[in-house]
């Protein structure tokens, strides 16, 4: 506790430095990092090979491995990711809107840094140097506690950016890593509520319900994705096919990708066999409730809790719904208010899907995985928000500010 009370404390100091530093001081740190990131990529490299190794000795899934791993363009991206965000526009200081009150008040909004914020997560090392890049740019000091997975991994990347900070006049304690992974500091983290000013956990279901009851501080909660296609009884099937097998199959250790496919059952025979042969050149595992059956007879009967599942591997649930309706109830009642699709070629069915689905991003005829920062003009991300206060969907720049009221008198006393 006291080393997590030290790192709460340096993060105090650094989040009142960084909110005097100017965008071309910001911007110019950020830059250092890609730059420095790239000269350092073999040793990264290195550092997560030992990652890989003990996971592989722990026997993770393929799905999960994928998300660990750290291959030459994957530093390249992250190098080029923090450059993005320098390039991108500086949130802090604006001013949202001006006006004047009866007592001749000019009155305005403007948008300032949250303080401190944690970030829990686990096995995605590429998720430290988003974090830190997002951070910095609005300036927000950063307590990271990755995984024990990635901690090899996770301290290579946070010493690159405490160099690069330092060379360029940042204190290094802008960005920190708590390298003790045990549940019981984590749970320390959770109650740092006197130094910490916003606590945002990344990862799994069981990860996120743990920091929302345990947590004595403010918790945006993200990541959960019990996504679903919806494919209707007006469609195009050939474009519903190519949706879910990217939905599915592109990544599925992620937070956008499907987990669920409801079809209509005016084109379940002809629509599931077609979604059968792409799922199964992924060697995906269908599990299917009676109706898919006869279409599917090898699937693997779906479970009431398979519905709520977010599998993050290659194991999809199919559904044959008889309405759109029972589509859009089946997705409100088990889905987890993340990315929700519909394929269809009916206008007014897209319109009342959008219209009826609860979560924080709607598709019609598109993949469920363009849920993501970089996609959406964000430049990264720290997380697809799942709830409705403060930020919903990619949180970029903007959703890790927050605002302070400005007031210009001449005098005026009430």
């Amino acid at each position: 506790m006291e080393e997590l009370i030290l790192k709460g404390k340096e993060a105090k100091k650094a989040a009142r430095f960084l909110a005097t530093v100017s965008t071309k001081d910001k911007n110019a740190a950020l830059e250092k990092i890609g730059e420095l990131l790239l000269a350092k990529k073999q040793e990264i490299i290195n550092e997560n090979n030992k990652d890989l190794i003990a996971a592989r000795e722990k026997n993770i899934t393929k799905a999960m491995l994928d998300r660990l791993t750290l291959i030459d363009v994957r530093i390249e991206d992250m190098a080029k990711g923090a450059i993005e965000v320098a390039a991108l526009p500086d949130p802090v200081g604006e001013v949202i809107g001006m006006w004047k009150n009866k007592a001749g008040l000019q009155i305005g909004k403007q948008r300032v840094p949250l303080g401190v914020i944690g970030i829990i997560y686990e096995a995605r090392p590429n998720v430290t140097l988003d974090a830190a890049a997002l951070c910095l740019k609005t300036g927000n000091a950063v307590i990271l506690r990755g995984g024990s997975e990635a901690i090899n991994s996770n301290k290579a990347i946070v010493k690159v950016i405490g160099d690069a900070l330092e060379s360029v006049g940042f204190p290094r304690n802008c960005i920190q890593l708590v390298e003790d992974t045990s549940r019981e500091t984590a749970r320390e983290m959770m109650r740092l509520n006197e130094y910490i000013d916003v606590l945002i956990p990344r990862g799994g279901a069981g990860l996120i319900k743990s920091v929302v009851e345990n947590s004595n501080i403010p918790v945006i909660q993200t990541g959960v994705g019990n996504c679903h296609v919806y494919v209707d009884s007006e469609t195009d099937l050939e474009m519903a096919k190519n949706i879910l097998i990217n939905a599915k199959c592109s990544r599925p250790a992620v937070c956008n990708a499907c987990e669920t496919l409801l079809v209509h059952e005016k084109v379940a025979e002809v629509f599931l066999p077609l979604a059968y042969s792409g799922l199964k050149e992924y060697n995906v595992e269908i599990r299917a409730c009676d109706k898919t059956l006869k279409y599917i007879p090898d699937a693997v009967r779906a479970t009431e809790e398979d519905w709520d599942k977010e599998f993050s591997d290659y194991i999809i649930a199919i559904k044959v719904v008889d309405s759109i309706e029972e589509a859009i109830d089946h997705i409100n009642e088990h889905g987890t208010k993340h990315s929700e699709a519909i394929v269809t070629t009916n206008y007014f069915n897209s319109q009342k899907f959008l219209r009826e689905i609860d979560a924080a991003a709607v598709y019609v005829n598109a993949s469920t995985r363009f849920t993501d920062g970089f996609e959406f003009g964000f430049g990264a991300e720290i997380g697809i928000s799942t709830q409705k206060l403060h930020a919903r969907g990619p949180m970029g720049l903007n959703e890790l500010t927050t605002i302070k009221y400005i007031i210009y008198g001449e005098g005026q006393v009430r």
